[in-house]
């Protein structure tokens, strides 16, 4: 085998650990996770995140907790006699090749008994278990307190 043949294959198998470092264990990738800034002495927060799934079968967010919440609960809302309520899910599906939106007004991790107020600017950690993939911890961005999006945007 020429030399350079050697050198290039000799790098190519330095550099395929490196690459496979960038792929998440189960192909699970947390993007964005962001919280809104409590108001005033709220009890509670929720944060919000996108999750996406790489890999070849399906996942669930089955849990969180973080330090900031006494209690973290998955939650999502429904309609209930044409009122929006909040309820307490079980798990969320993390479907292959489809993002999984948390997001105001729909999926969420409720963040129960805040123990401080969630101050703009600031992050904390967020510790995320999926069924399949296991734990993944994030820091959530704390944005403005009327935020609709990870950017602090209104819309």
């Amino acid at each position: 085998m020429p030399i350079i043949t050697r050198r290039a294959l000799a790098l190519t198998l330095l550099a395929a650990p490196a690459a496979a470092q960038h792929t998440p264990a189960g192909g699970i990738q947390v993007q964005q996770p962001w919280a809104r800034a409590s108001a005033g002495s709220a009890a509670n927060g929720a944060a919000y995140l996108t999750i996406a799934n790489h890999g070849t079968s399906a996942d669930r967010l089955v849990s969180a907790a973080s330090p900031v919440a006494r209690t973290v609960e998955l939650h999502t809302h429904l309609m209930d006699n044409g009122v929006m309520r909040m309820r307490q899910v079980q798990a969320i599906e993390v479907d292959p090749g489809t993002p999984t939106v948390l997001q105001p007004s729909g999926l969420h991790v409720m963040l129960i008994g805040l123990v401080q107020p969630l101050k703009e600017g600031e992050s904390f950690p967020l510790t995320l278990r999926f069924a399949q993939a296991g734990e993944r911890i994030v820091q959530v961005r704390v944005m403005g307190p009327g935020a609709m999006a990870p950017g602090g945007g209104m819309h």
